[in-house]
């Protein structure tokens, strides 16, 4: 079985009532169009975990982050793949989240992470993810 190296951004960040809130899209394409998930992308050759963040964060939303600590590695068996995501804790620097890839997208509070649909791989880190909240 042939596997993808992802990466994937946990982007946190603080609303208005004080709560910490994460970033979600919804996919825009593909098989699992209309799904939820952390936005990111493919590790291109020659690429480390954090730079393919920056530029595949770029590319879909616009917008420049820092990447910080990893939260897990994700290893999940698709039908026709098996996915290994590395997911960091990012933070916006610069930049509007312009959707240019994803159909919609929603900042989430640790009340409402049960709310969205969520692909299979993701779903794997909303547990650890709801702790750290």
């Amino acid at each position: 079985m042939k596997t993808i190296r992802v990466v994937a951004a946990v982007m946190k960040s603080v609303n208005e009532a004080g709560e910490d809130i994460v970033f979600a899209t919804a996919r825009g394409y593909g098989e699992f169009k209309g799904g939820w998930e952390f936005p990111g992308g493919k590790i291109e050759e020659g690429e480390t975990p954090e730079e393919a963040l920056h530029r595949e964060i770029m590319e879909e939303l616009d917008t420049e982050i820092s990447v910080g600590d990893l939260i897990h590695t994700v290893e999940y068996d698709y039908p026709n793949f098996h996915l290994s995501m590395d997911c960091f804790w990012c933070q916006v620097v610069k930049g509007d989240l312009v959707l240019k890839e994803a159909e919609d997208a929603k900042w989430l509070t640790k009340a409402e992470l049960d709310t969205v649909d969520w692909l299979p791989a993701d779903i794997t880190l909303i547990d650890a993810i709801r702790q750290a909240m």
